[in-house]
């Protein structure tokens, strides 16, 4: 990360009176993850950076009409930031949008409540601030364009999203093997608690049962397969929706408030076994049809970075580009 360091031009000289000492300015770019007010006209800016992992920075006036930058710190905005470095909240000095994904996502609820869902999670998989996360930063740029693009149904974006995040975590579920034994022969149950998929020997009684074709756009979702995944029948999307859902809310230990509006059908018996098995692993746990995790979500065939080859946004092309 390059700094700026303005401070006395003399070493050992005597700074000035009022002079506050060393002055740290820094660039990055980031996703614009939430915003919260501050004072009359202020804002609290939340942002999943490149570098730095997730920050909180101040941007003053940005409320006011007249403001230079304010539209620019919105949800969903792709942003290259100048900060002042302070010891609390740091200074938004500059903001220049690099992709305003918010302009097309706020016109479809389905991508909007979709989208809303990724930048939650993505926030609450970085729990501590300033610690790099550029993997994470990566899949959510690349989600982001997907979802934008319209390419693919907004459920597998997100579920594509979430279970390729859950992998960047060291919580992938196993999906083409017993979580316990490693057999990869009949797989008949889904263990929330357990780790994923589960053999018929080692399945417990009360374990989630999806279809064999369930688990199979589970993978597809993870690797990239989408092909295969834009032909899945609707009510093995749902039962997907579902599982990815409680298992994200099991090891973050709380809900994602913003899943319970994402469209989803939860009447099925494939959401009520899902929600019964999460509320027995962990009492008190988020369930899959009301708490949030009965959506539809996936991440697309994006790319972990987000850049094409040829886009100017990126940072020398190819040159970091990395596949999930």
């Amino acid at each position: 990360m390059e700094c700026v360091r303005i401070g006395c031009s003399r070493a050992g000289a005597r700074p000035d009176v009022g002079d506050n000492g060393r002055v740290t300015l820094y660039r990055d770019e980031g996703v614009v993850l939430r915003t919260q007010k501050l004072g009359e006209a202020d804002r609290i800016v939340t942002v999943l950076t490149r570098r730095s992992g997730r920050i909180r920075a101040a941007a003053k006036g940005v409320r006011k009409t007249k403001s230079r930058f304010g539209a620019r710190l919105e949800p969903f905005t792709h942003v290259d930031l100048q900060l002042y470095e302070r010891r609390s909240l740091d200074l938004i000095t500059q903001a220049e949008t690099l992709r305003p994904y918010g302009e097309r996502l706020v016109v479809d609820y389905p991508r909007y409540t979709a989208g809303t869902a990724m930048l939650e999670t993505a926030e609450k998989l970085t729990a501590a601030e300033r610690e790099p996360a550029l993997r994470q930063f990566l899949l959510l740029v690349g989600g982001l364009r997907t979802l934008a693009d319209g390419s693919h149904d907004p459920r597998l974006v997100l579920d594509a999203f979430l279970l390729r995040s859950l992998s960047v975590a060291g919580w992938a579920p196993a999906l083409d093997e017993c979580s316990r034994c490693g057999d990869r022969g009949q797989l008949r149950g889904f263990s929330i608690a357990g780790g994923g998929a589960m053999c018929a020997r080692c399945r417990q009684p009360g374990t989630a049962t999806p279809a064999p074709p369930t688990f199979a756009l589970m993978l597809a979702l993870l690797r990239g397969e989408w092909d295969y995944a834009d032909d899945s029948e609707q009510r093995h999307r749902v039962e997907c929706s579902g599982l990815v859902a409680a298992y994200l809310q099991w090891h973050l230990e709380h809900g994602i408030r913003s899943l319970r509006h994402v469209e989803r059908d939860t009447g099925t018996r494939e959401h009520r076994e899902v929600a019964a098995e999460t509320a027995r692993a962990r009492p008190g746990a988020p369930d899959a049809s009301g708490g949030g995790a009965g959506g539809g979500y996936g991440d697309g065939d994006f790319d972990v970075d987000g850049y094409g080859p040829d886009d100017p946004a990126g940072p020398g092309g190819t040159t970091d580009r990395e596949t999930v």
